[in-house]
């Protein structure tokens, strides 16, 4: 989805949205990962992007599903850690690329 921001912010989210789109369907505790991934647009986005309605309720929906992980998604990392999202052997580190 093309936004006009192009901040950093928005940038680093863009990078973790694919991680996590090309890892969703393989690792063991999805939930957890949207957890985590909710939680980074959350910290990293809070006051830097501008969210139309949409994209907030998308965003709530999505926080809704990682609630499903319970305490495994609460304690794996700093949600402002980008790296988190990221493996040393992932041919595709980021998106801007």
């Amino acid at each position: 989805m093309a936004h006009p921001d192009k901040s950093n912010a928005l940038l680093d989210i863009t990078d973790v949205l694919l991680q996590v789109y090309l890892k969703i369907d393989t690792v063991s505790n999805p939930e957890a990962l949207v957890n985590r991934l909710a939680n980074y647009i959350y910290s990293v986005g809070f006051g830097k992007i501008h969210l139309t309605k949409d994209e907030e309720h998308l965003l709530i929906d999505l926080g809704a599903f990682g609630q499903r992980a319970g305490w495994n998604g609460v304690y794996r990392g700093d949600y402002t850690a980008k790296a988190d999202f990221f493996n040393y052997a992932d041919p595709h580190k980021y998106a801007r690329n």
